[in-house]
């Protein structure tokens, strides 16, 4: 039983206050085919909409079943509309991009249907409203009446007690309207049954009570007797649906926003094109300071080692036993390794390059390992033999390119001593761009053949060791150092004048010094006997060497022994990657087969020091602000876009919808737009990487874009997603389901 008690509804703007009705007192009862009339404006419309609760009133008290309804909440009237009413409206109110089918099928879904249970039901539904015919066509195709036929079978198929209608034949032709009364006088026997209608004649003989309404009242309440009605109703309280408690269930929620997202060409392009655009804006904003951050990583200094390119990892044994030529074949099979220096001493250890009058410093590498394009001249094929790279740059490019043929002289910048005994002839120039130079930038590189590498490596081993002499059961002060001297017979020693002074008798001929060396990785020693002591007057006929006061402290022994003690198998070498964006995984590989690992980069002190803070914190601040921007250009944008979804939602609210169904809907909308927008700058990030889209400005820029990355830029989407939807929700939802259709039609 529906029944109303003094009830009015008013209209309020900014200035005035108009009357909808006043003081209305009705008593409706199932089995009821009530037909409201009156001439337009009397409040007939809006008497209807209070009655199936879609607008609220102000003053006296509805009751449904005997419960007031002054209470209700808006929610209490969604689950009212939904358990309760069906509605056949005057303008349709139908969704013109599903199809017929559809939009009867939409009704059940939001009432906790399942969807493969209905289809029978709404089949027939369609049939008894002669358009099954047409049950795959678009709503916007169809004609009024065809329309207005598609909102009554909508109705009908919910199989609520009240079915309310709004001039519901008013599109149709006699016959078809005909028809319509007749079927619902069919299915008024158990339900109330509602019509608005200026043409009271077409339902005069199927009503059972008028009402004419004039001015927001009630002018006329009459009821009229049929022959044949014999209406037998053991209760007069409405029966709800049989699915009243189950509400829109998770499954079709995801159909129904799947199918929204799909359904208007127009909107779903203009859609992923916003969703492109924030993807890749963040996609490549993200990129862009990761690239950043990358590169001011690789800037810096070290004042041990000196070749810091970003793709070095230093390596030694966990036993610190030598690494074997077999443990270099393993290493050679990892995936990520391009090549290895085995005696990496020669990348920290510079040289001095003579060339013209000029000094330049100089790195030590191998021909075999050389693979850029030769400038000027040909490769080392022997001994004493050197190509010098350069970057174009680099103020001695100039002076390089003209060298070819003219022999140098190496110096060992620890003692500047030369660090190969014979000069090397230049016989090739490779000149190359800075960035492909990488840490080298302002010297030169030196390809030589693994024979002069040998030599070099052990003169840059004695600077790396720590050497002591013990001479008569004493260790001497660190002022005595050792040197080879081409002089010294093997298994002898040259010592100054001083030393006798350390033995009893004053005479150290034939006494033995002991030689020792200590490196990080192993120990040695050597003795030799005593043959010789100089002094400033005899020191250039025996050494050749005039320099008196700065070699007055040394040792002088055999070059050529003095050498075996640093000719050693390798204890630390060099992995160069092919790509230092894999390094964690290259270093959990070296770790995993029992090596200890360096990656240079963690190496480098930054010479920006405690302002790279200040300068991370200022990034983020500029990077959450551009976000910020982003998020509400793109809400603008989609809120527009959206805009012509406003009829969609408020229809599905009509019908039973609630609030949070609907923002469900709309987030699993723009969820899929996100996936697909997500997806398709993946594969665009992928054709970039792969070169199929070979624009170089884009591979430099996600060239750092790295699968945690991607997990990250995803999160932040679906962050702004989530709010925009949130928002738009907010604003959307914030007036009554009629309020808000009305602004939109």
């Amino acid at each position: 039983m529906l029944e109303l008690k003094n009830v009015s509804k008013f209209y309020y703007n900014k200035t005035t206050v108009s009357s909808g009705f006043s003081k209305i007192n009705l008593k409706l009862d199932l089995g009821e085919f009530v037909a409201i009339t009156g001439e337009s404006g009397s409040g007939k419309s809006t008497l209807l909409n209070v009655i199936s609760g879609l607008d609220s009133y102000e003053e006296g008290e509805m009751y449904i079943n005997g419960e007031e309804t002054s209470g209700y909440t808006e929610k209490d009237f969604e689950n009212y509309r939904k358990k309760y009413i069906a509605n056949i409206f005057q303008n349709f109110n139908l969704v013109n991009s599903y199809t017929v089918y559809q939009n009867v099928e939409l009704v059940l879904l939001i009432n906790g249907y399942k969807k493969h249970e209905i289809k029978e039901k709404i089949l027939e539904t369609l049939e008894k409203v002669d358009l099954l015919k047409y049950k795959n066509m678009k709503v916007s195709k169809l004609s009024g009446g065809q329309k207005q036929r598609v909102a009554i079978a909508r109705a009908l198929v919910k199989e609520t007690p009240i079915i309310v209608a709004d001039e519901p034949t008013g599109n149709l032709d006699v016959k078809t309207a005909n028809n319509i009364i007749e079927l619902l006088k069919e299915v008024a026997k158990d339900k109330l049954i509602i019509i608005v209608t200026h043409n009271y004649e077409q339902v005069e003989k199927y009503a059972t009570r008028k009402i004419t309404m004039s001015d927001g009242r009630i002018i006329e309440d009459k009821k009229i007797e049929r022959d044949n009605k014999n209406i037998q109703l053991k209760e007069n309280t409405f029966k709800m649906l049989p699915n009243e408690n189950k509400g829109l269930r998770l499954i079709n929620k995801i159909l129904l926003g799947i199918r929204n997202t799909f359904n208007i060409k127009t909107k779903f392009l203009l859609l992923l094109a916003v969703y492109l655009f924030v993807c890749i804006s963040i996609a490549f904003g993200y990129s862009a300071l990761q690239s950043l951050e990358y590169e001011e990583s690789n800037s810096g200094y070290n004042n041990f080692f000196r070749d810091l390119n970003p793709k070095r990892i230093i390596i030694k044994k966990n036993d610190l036993s030598a690494i074997t030529d077999e443990d270099y074949k393993k290493l050679e099979n990892i995936e990520n390794v391009d090549y290895i220096v085995k005696n990496d001493v020669l990348i920290d250890g510079y040289l001095i390059m003579m060339l013209d009058n000029s000094a330049m410093s100089a790195q030590a590498n191998s021909i075999t390992n050389f693979n850029e394009e030769i400038t000027f001249g040909r490769k080392p094929e022997k001994e004493n033999e050197v190509l010098i790279q350069v970057a174009k740059d680099s103020y001695m490019a100039k002076k390089i390119e003209e060298s070819v043929g003219k022999s140098t002289s190496l110096i060992n910048m620890q003692n500047s001593s030369k660090i190969l005994d014979n000069n090397v002839e230049i016989v090739g120039v490779s000149i190359v761009e800075q960035d492909d130079f990488g840490q080298s930038y302002g010297r030169a590189r030196l390809y030589l053949e693994d024979n002069n590498l040998n030599e070099i490596r052990k003169n840059l081993n004695i600077g790396y060791a720590k050497t002591t002499i013990e001479f008569y059961n004493q260790i001497l002060e660190e002022r005595y150092s050792v040197m080879p001297n081409a002089n010294v017979p093997e298994g002898e020693a040259f010592v100054p004048e001083s030393f006798k002074y350390m033995t009893k008798n004053n005479n150290c001929i034939n006494e033995i010094v002991n030689v020792n060396i200590e490196t990080l990785y192993y120990k040695d020693n050597m003795n030799v006997k005593i043959s010789k002591t100089y002094n400033e007057k005899n020191m250039k006929r025996l050494l050749n060497i005039e320099d008196y006061n700065r070699f007055s402290s040394t040792v002088f022994v055999n070059p050529q022994e003095y050498a075996k003690l640093f000719d050693k198998e390798n204890y630390q070498s060099s992995i160069y990657m092919k790509d230092d964006k894999l390094v964690s995984e290259t270093i959990e590989e070296l770790q995993n087969n029992g090596y200890t690992t360096l990656h240079i980069k963690d190496a480098i002190i930054n010479s920006m020091g405690e302002s790279m803070v200040f300068i991370n914190i200022f990034r983020i601040v500029l990077a959450s602000i551009v976000a910020i921007v982003l998020f509400f250009i793109s809400y603008f944008i989609i809120k527009i876009i959206m805009k012509s979804r406003n009829i969609y939602f408020s229809t599905v609210r009509i019908l039973g919808a609630t609030k949070k169904n609907l923002k469900e809907l709309l987030q699993i909308e723009l969820f899929t737009m996100l996936n697909i927008a997500y997806v398709i700058t993946i594969l665009i990030i992928i054709l970039i990487q792969k070169e199929i889209i070979n624009i170089q400005f884009l591979k430099n820029i996600i060239e750092y874009i790295k699968i945690t990355d991607l997990l990250v830029i995803y999160i932040i989407l679906l962050i702004m997603s989530k709010l925009i939807s949130l928002r738009y929700s907010k604003q959307l939802f914030k007036k009554s389901a009629m309020n808000t259709y009305r602004e939109e039609v």
